[in-house]
């Protein structure tokens, strides 16, 4: 499998030979599903959450005494059935949503999006991809030099480059992450991958060391 190098004026001046062993993995649907829906899982926040009648504040003094005032007998201003007390079987921070997947499972739907990206021609590497300075006109106008039609983006650094995470936050459609951190959800949900040559290495070593 091979993918076209592209220079800073968006020329195409050579291709290169992708590792088969990361770019050349078949396919298996299920597996991907599967680490797709645990990522999205382990990456949900909580946010609802409702007091119950224990979280509630007040309510310390019993309303009313237990007997002879005709009316139903009370402990507590805070209990559900009170208004401003606390609600019974609501949503709250204590739910837990994480899944595990084990890392040979991760790494192996991780090789087979990749090798998806390559089959479908969306791996573009980069040759010597730096900026000397954070701007963020400079990284747009490289980019639309690529053949990347108005499509989104993923930058995969070799290591943490400053200069290009700043300058590409502004970007719509373009995001950065280093080649250690790759994963499944984040190659799906972008058309592209462009990286430089240093970044395949990395990946490499990474997937083959985790």
């Amino acid at each position: 499998m091979k993918a076209p190098v592209f220079d800073k004026t968006g020329k195409e001046i050579k291709q290169v030979l992708l590792p088969k062993e990361i770019f050349g993995v078949k396919m298996n649907t299920d597996l991907v599903h599967q680490v797709v829906l645990a990522q999205t899982a382990n990456r949900r926040r909580v946010i609802a959450h409702t007091k119950d009648r224990s979280e509630v504040r007040g309510g310390g003094k019993k309303p009313w005494r237990q007997k002879g005032t005709g009316r139903a007998r009370h402990g507590s201003t805070r209990s559900p059935i009170w208004v401003g007390g606390g609600v019974t079987f609501g949503p709250t921070k204590n739910r837990v949503f994480k899944q595990k997947i084990n890392s040979a499972m991760r790494k192996k739907a991780l090789l087979m999006v990749l090798s998806a990206k390559a089959e479908a021609n969306s791996v573009l590497v980069l040759d010597d991809f730096k900026l000397e300075a954070v701007k963020t006109k400079t990284l747009a106008k490289l980019i639309e030099k690529l053949p990347l039609d108005g499509k989104s983006a993923l930058i995969i650094l070799p290591a943490m480059d400053k200069n290009i995470i700043l300058s590409a936050r502004n970007l719509p459609k373009i995001s950065t992450i280093q080649g250690r951190e790759l994963n499944v959800l984040d190659v799906m949900t972008f058309k592209y991958l462009m990286l430089p040559q240093e970044s395949i290495k990395v990946i490499k070593e990474t997937l083959w060391h985790s």
